[in-house]
């Protein structure tokens, strides 16, 4: 009796053991999957509307740009740089412990200027396929109105970026500009929506 009972007391320990060790081995997954890999946002505010809606659930690829050391903002392989177009997570300048999402309107060295809603880039116009001037919106009385904005000139290793809602966005045109380093991904799929179901697997462009 006294190893029936020991043998059996020894495969509980074993199977306990098992699911242990798989437990850590997913928690370790997805950890690496987050760090490195792909992470989901939730949009707060209406600033990328139509694009994305407020409660859209995102997925955004942290790969595309290179993979960072954990807790800093130095990269480790480099992969690709952010493209004007590309709708980016990155941290908000002004305050890094919250994260902003705006597309990629100006890179490094571009010259920028808006002159009556039309987004000039090296002195052409730029086709804003995605930019949505609703009735009403923040003022930049600064930069002389919604919708003009003196030209300014995007530093090295620096981005310009704009909400695609552009009278309710708060962005480069207020507090300038958004470190390479401090981007986070691309945002490139809608995973959920919350009533708008149609939405459902939508790719972010």
């Amino acid at each position: 009796m006294g190893i029936l009972f020991s043998r059996k007391k020894g495969k509980k320990k074993g199977v306990f053991r098992e699911y242990a060790e798989a437990a850590a081995i997913a928690i370790i997954l997805a950890l690496f999957i987050r760090t490195f890999v792909v992470q989901a946002f939730k949009i707060p505010s209406g600033s990328m509307e139509p694009t994305l809606l407020v409660g859209d659930h995102i997925l955004v690829n942290k790969f595309l740009y290179g993979v960072k050391i954990p807790f800093t903002n130095a990269t480790l392989i480099p992969v690709s740089e952010p493209k004007r177009g590309d709708v980016i997570v990155f941290i908000y300048p002004v305050d890094k412990s919250k994260d902003f999402i705006k597309r990629v309107i100006g890179l490094p060295g571009d010259k920028i200027e808006i002159i009556g809603k039309k987004i000039h880039i090296n002195g052409r116009e730029w086709e804003d396929e995605k930019g949505f001037y609703s009735d009403q919106g923040r003022g930049a009385a600064r930069y002389g109105g919604k919708t003009n904005f003196a030209p300014v000139t995007v530093p090295e290793g620096h981005l310009f970026v704009m909400g695609d809602n552009r009278n309710h966005s708060y962005d480069s045109r207020f507090w300038g500009f958004v470190p390479v380093s401090s981007v986070k991904g691309k945002a490139f799929i809608i995973y959920w929506s919350w009533p708008h179901w149609e939405r459902f697997l939508d790719i972010i462009g």
